[in-house]
């Protein structure tokens, strides 16, 4: 790794920071702390750059499967991500831990790692088994940059799952969706935002955190738009960042949305699903219980129904009456139609038939 020292004089005393590079040349700090004489920090910092240059240049030849995933997760990944993503990550090396215990990093073999997709496939839905292997490609890619090994030992490897594990989820036809509809708009009361959030879900499209996050100033009554810039994190009650860069948008909604949502203001808090019996937003818990009350009460059955399934109630709806899939894609926040293609693929084959039809019919017009 590539390491410098700088020296900068802040009022009268000198910041000391080392910066280093990782193998994309992406630059990192680390503080070396204020000093009054300028040689006091370059000696400073001179000392921890070695430091850092040992733990970062370490003989990794022969260090284990395992630790060198730990310690790429530490360098490269665990910083900027959610505390979700971390845990999935921590899971991710629990397993290698199990399962290749000591073996060393240079010793795996493309059949000693199809292997292990085969035992951990064998348990785990194929979402799980395509992220497990997502990480370690992405982790194989860094040693072959550090010379630890001279060949990719995930390429062309066969994802094994097992179909049992995989969620099933059934999602609501048009008519069960304008019978949810109506019964969520029968009975909103201001004092519970819950409802409210539900109507939101399914006018909207979107995610979970990003409907708590709202703020009022989000919502553009003028225009008919609401700014997604942020979204909750509930157990710390306090904003992050969206999921993703491409999360950032601005959508067009329907102004007889904005119009109830408006009733919520008499809250008086800069969060627009403020709960004032419970002093929060609501949690995805209680969105969930409302949900399913709701659709009991309306004798809605569906298999592993839950808030987020609102989101592919919406796409369901908008590729029913015609809307572009390009268009649904950038409403979601996704950075690449690739990703609402192979998200919501069972409901464009869906559709297939009648578009089938329609091109059909269009290219008859020109003969």
């Amino acid at each position: 790794m590539r390491t410098t020292i700088s020296i900068t004089k802040r009022g009268s005393r000198y910041q000391a920071r080392v910066n280093w590079y990782d193998n994309q040349d992406k630059r990192h700090q680390k503080s070396a702390g204020y000093f009054d004489r300028r040689k006091d920090a370059v000696a400073t910092a001179e000392r921890v750059r070695d430091e850092l240059q040992e733990q970062l240049n370490p003989d990794l030849t022969e260090i284990t499967l395992a630790d060198y995933y730990q310690r790429w997760y530490q360098l490269y990944k665990e910083q900027g991500i959610t505390r979700i993503t971390q845990n999935r990550y921590k899971v991710i090396g629990n397993v290698l831990t199990k399962y290749f215990n000591k073996k060393k990093l240079k010793d795996v073999r493309k059949s000693d790692y199809q292997a292990f997709i085969n035992w951990y496939g064998a348990d785990h839905a194929r979402d799980s088994v395509n992220k497990l292997n997502g990480a370690v490609k992405k982790m194989v890619s860094f040693a072959l940059d550090d010379e630890i090994i001279r060949k990719d030992f995930t390429s062309n490897i066969q994802v094994i799952s097992n179909k049992d594990r995989e969620r099933k989820v059934e999602y609501l036809n048009q008519k069960e969706t304008a019978l949810l509809m109506d019964a969520v708009k029968d009975d909103l009361d201001p004092d519970h935002p819950v409802k409210y959030m539900i109507l939101t879900a399914l006018l909207t499209g979107m995610r979970k955190s990003e409907i708590q996050a709202l703020t009022w100033n989000d919502l553009d009554f003028l225009h008919s738009t609401i700014n997604i810039n942020k979204s909750w994190d509930e157990i710390e009650k306090a904003f992050k960042a969206t999921k993703t860069l491409s999360s950032r948008r601005v959508i067009p909604v329907n102004r007889e949305l904005l119009k109830m949502l408006a009733s919520l203001k008499a809250n008086n808090s800069t969060m627009v699903f403020y709960s004032p019996e419970y002093d929060q937003v609501p949690t995805g818990h209680a969105l969930n219980k409302a949900l399913r009350l709701i659709m009991h009460q309306q004798a809605i059955v569906k298999q592993g129904f839950h808030f987020h399934s609102l989101r592919h109630v919406h796409v369901a709806y908008l590729l029913g009456k015609g809307v572009d899939v390009y268009a649904i894609s950038k409403r979601l926040g996704h950075s690449d139609i690739t990703i609402t293609l192979k998200a919501y693929s069972y409901l464009i084959d869906e559709y297939k038939a009648q578009n089938d039809d329609l091109i059909v019919k269009k290219l008859q017009e020109l003969i």
